[in-house]
């Protein structure tokens, strides 16, 4: 009986509301239930004071309102937290809490494991699991907001842990709807953003239905590097993915992020640096270099400091905005490539 109930936080309030209708109700019901599920942090029907009695019993053998709580919870050195969630299939995942000056960011995911298979990272290792469920996106930023470790705001959502988020595109879309809307977890666009591989039919599609912030994954200046590191670029090679950020609607002031794992004596050259300069150029950019996290399961190494700032110099004095990451949480693998789900 139960795993035929309904699980409201699959549903963002456009589909709410047809099934409320649907059960005969009025359609302001469904923005009560959203409302008291984002706002109010209710976990059941019992609970919600607004609705009638009968509606509440009705609800509750039709439906649920699913919620996570971490199988474990590791806090790093640096204040970064990394929760593990095991899912009802006992599957896990993981999303890590990072601090910064005054608020924290947070870092989802989207699948178990991953179907890219990028050469350096941990969780492409793994393979593909499955998909998770919309609730299943959603509920890792619920739990997060209302398990802060100090009075700071939730600022940034990233859609950077395990999973590519436009492979697994409806539920990532949905997950998006309420997390930018105002009755829901009521983030900024400017605050949320997907991080992607380059899947551009999924890219350009999603940019028409929601206005969020993109992370591209790019990681080397031409096809003949990239091909060896990012397997993706063979289906959508560095020629389509910059014609798609050249097309797809950007409000002013925005720019997308150019992400670029940093390895050593493959994509670290100042002539690739040169080239990377080139092919951007006159796409609305920030780049951020990311000095690879080492892991067990590979034999990549991060190039050595000077390189790295050299690298950085080289894109600033073609005129960019260049940052290098600082990894957080690497001594609890939760830096940026080590989620295993383990």
């Amino acid at each position: 009986m139960s795993k035929q109930r309904i699980d409201v936080k699959n549903c963002p309030l456009e589909e709410l509301e047809i099934w409320m209708t649907k059960l005969g109700e009025p359609r302001y019901r469904a923005r009560q239930l959203f409302q008291a599920i984002y706002s109010q942090g209710k976990t059941d029907f019992f609970s919600i004071s607004t609705f009638p009695k009968a509606l509440r019993q009705r609800l509750s053998e039709i439906a649920v309102i699913s919620h996570f709580t971490p199988k474990e919870t590791i806090t790093a050195q640096d204040g970064t937290v990394k929760f593990l969630f095991s899912l009802n299939d006992k599957k896990c995942i993981e999303s890590v809490l990072i601090p910064h000056d005054g608020y924290f960011t947070l870092c989802i995911s989207t699948q178990v494991g991953c179907a890219q298979g990028c050469r350096f990272c941990l969780t492409g290792k793994m393979g593909f699991k499955r998909h998770l469920s919309t609730a299943e996106i959603v509920n890792q930023v619920v739990y997060a907001k209302r398990h802060l470790p100090q009075p700071w705001p939730l600022r940034n959502i990233v859609l950077m842990g395990m999973g590519e988020p436009l492979h697994n595109y409806e539920n990532t879309l949905k997950a998006i709807k309420i997390l930018l809307h105002p009755l829901g977890l009521n983030f900024s666009h400017r605050r949320v953003t997907i991080s992607t591989v380059g899947l551009v039919p999924q890219m350009l599609k999603m940019a028409q239905a929601v206005n969020v912030s993109w992370a591209i994954s790019l990681h080397a200046p031409d096809d003949e590097t990239r091909n060896l590191i990012v397997p993706a670029n063979k289906r959508y090679p560095l020629k389509e993915i910059l014609n798609a950020l050249k097309k797809m609607p950007l409000p002013p002031r925005k720019r997308f992020t150019i992400e670029y794992v940093l390895l050593k004596d493959i994509n670290s050259s100042l002539d690739q640096a040169k080239k990377l300069a080139q092919i951007l150029r006159g796409i609305p950019v920030k780049i951020n270099l990311i000095p690879f996290n080492p892991h067990p399961e590979t034999n990549f190494l991060p190039p050595a400091p000077e390189e790295i700032l050299a690298f950085q110099q080289t894109l600033q004095k073609a005129g960019y905005t260049v940052t290098i990451r600082q990894s957080k949480g690497a001594d609890t693998g939760a830096a940026c490539g080590q989620l295993d789900g383990k």
